[in-house]
């Protein structure tokens, strides 16, 4: 049981899968589908300010080499691509709403990365990304919930 909680939490911190892979993990394990919900939620919200203290410091860092730097423009562009406009356009909201759909390349991470690029203020990115989070772990969550109890 805490083996399975533990991998809950490390994917719903992961980038390659966040709550979104976290909560059905965890529920499909067969642990409390609400502890699994709490530890996943809370999980992927601390990713927030390690995804800022990250850009602010240790980005700066690493922009001195050339693959890190190719691949940090490379990754910038597609942020400003994939979600640029809207975010920049409806700000809180826009940023709330991209972070709440539960498919990959929104989340957390992509919200962090949005925050930094378009210079978002962080508390209000914060609340953002925090409600878009819940959002978008009840939709995981029901669906799972749904999908284990075979409607759907």
């Amino acid at each position: 049981m805490i083996q399975d909680i533990i991998i809950a939490i490390l994917w719903s911190i992961s980038p390659f899968g966040e709550a979104k892979v976290g909560i059905p993990y965890g529920m499909f394990r067969g642990l409390n589908i609400y502890l699994v919900f709490v530890v996943c939620f809370v999980s992927n919200v601390l990713v927030f300010p390690l995804m800022m203290f990250f850009l602010e410091k240790v980005n700066n860092y690493f922009l001195k080499w050339k693959t890190y730097k190719k691949s940090a423009i490379y990754v910038a562009r597609k942020a400003k691509v994939g979600s640029g406009d809207k975010i920049q356009k409806y700000g809180f909201w826009g940023l709330l709403f991209f972070v709440m759909i539960p498919l990959p390349g929104t989340g957390v991470y992509a919200g962090s990365i949005a925050t930094y690029l378009f210079k978002i203020r962080k508390r209000e990115a914060f609340v953002a990304n925090t409600i878009g989070i819940f959002f978008s772990s009840v939709i995981v969550w029901v669906t799972t919930l749904l999908t284990m109890k075979g409607i759907g």
